[in-house]
């Protein structure tokens, strides 16, 4: 028998090939084949973060994600990447079923290419009017991700862009994305018109996850209050605001940018290079906290739901718990 849930995420998990409407939020160093062959092979459909890789590495990465899970996957690629079209060369060469494009607005020719060489397109949008231009442009499915979000993040959060999108984009499924770290609230967004949501945050600690365990204890003990976002302290040097547990390192950031700006306006430094001295800060920092442990200088990208993690458990422990629930909700709501 279907349940209302089932009915409500049918049109995502139909796009994704899963069997619930649970996407995998692509993080850097965290999501990689370990934890997206676990996420996929638990019901979800988990998604590679391809982040700063090389073609060639990519190559490899998916090569064992698919050796370690028979159950479908997809990849994260960042717009900007230097190497982009490259990156599209591999996903298509490898046969990579969906292709999730992030950090910026992807361009009609990258949709339509990707679309010609099998993959199904899902992109991530900050509004409604660019949530239409992209399901013009022929995208599969979309992501709205509010900045409770861990990582960089926008300015509106996921219950407003759920009200502002969900009513008016029918004619592809949309995941809810940020915050979410219970089964009640995926339900819940299902019941406004998603076709499900993306988790990240609440995957970490699964036991399948590489993640140092210095790095999973973190996220156990945080609360949701600790996770926030990166402040800029002046308007000339605009900071891209990401969302991290608060550490030694978030502070240290905070003088860094006081120490540039004075070397900027002392005549040191040039204001291009002023910018990249603080944007260059953060070089490295999420893979010495993932991969090295270094919990207190490293940054400790994670999402507001942080405060909903609790131990470190299975990927099933996890999967099982969210679909409880939800079905409990969609129950109750029934």
């Amino acid at each position: 028998m279907t349940t209302r849930l089932e009915r409500g995420w049918r049109q995502g998990a139909a796009l994704l090939g899963c069997r619930y409407g649970i996407l995998g939020g692509a993080m850097t160093w965290v999501s990689e084949r370990h934890l997206v062959a676990a996420l996929s092979d638990h019901g979800g459909f988990g998604v590679l973060a391809c982040g700063s890789m090389t073609p060639a590495l990519l190559d490899a990465e998916i090569a064992a994600t698919a050796a370690l899970t028979n159950a479908p996957f997809g990849v994260n690629l960042i717009i900007m990447h230097p190497d982009l079209d490259r990156l599209i060369d591999v996903c298509l060469d490898r046969r990579v079923g969906h292709v999730v494009l992030a950090g910026g607005l992807p361009s009609g020719a990258t949709i339509e290419r990707l679309r010609k060489g099998g993959s199904k397109v899902l992109a991530f949008v900050p509004t409604l009017a660019t949530a239409r231009k992209l399901v013009r442009s022929g995208v599969h499915g979309l992501v709205i991700e509010g900045m409770e979000a861990g990582g960089h993040i926008g300015p509106v959060t996921t219950s407003v862009l759920a009200q502002e999108i969900l009513p008016h984009v029918r004619d592809v499924p949309v995941f809810a994305a940020g915050g979410i770290g219970r089964g009640e609230a995926i339900a819940s967004y299902v019941e406004m018109g998603a076709a499900g949501c993306q988790l990240g945050t609440r995957f970490v600690c699964a036991t399948e996850s590489i993640a140092h365990p210095a790095f999973k204890q973190a996220f156990v003990r945080a609360q949701a209050r600790d996770a926030q976002p990166s402040v800029q302290l002046d308007p000339q040097f605009p900071v891209i605001p990401v969302r991290a547990i608060l550490n030694a390192g978030t502070r240290r950031f905070m003088d860094i940018q006081r120490e540039v700006i004075a070397r900027f306006r002392s005549g040191e430094l040039t204001q291009k290079e002023a910018q990249l001295a603080i944007e260059h800060f953060w070089a490295g920092a999420l893979r010495r906290a993932v991969i090295d442990g270094d919990v207190e200088g490293g940054s400790l990208m994670a999402g507001q739901s942080v405060g909903m993690v609790s131990r470190v458990e299975p990927m099933a422990a996890i999967i099982g718990e969210l679909i409880d629930q939800a079905g409990a909700y969609m129950k109750k709501v029934a």
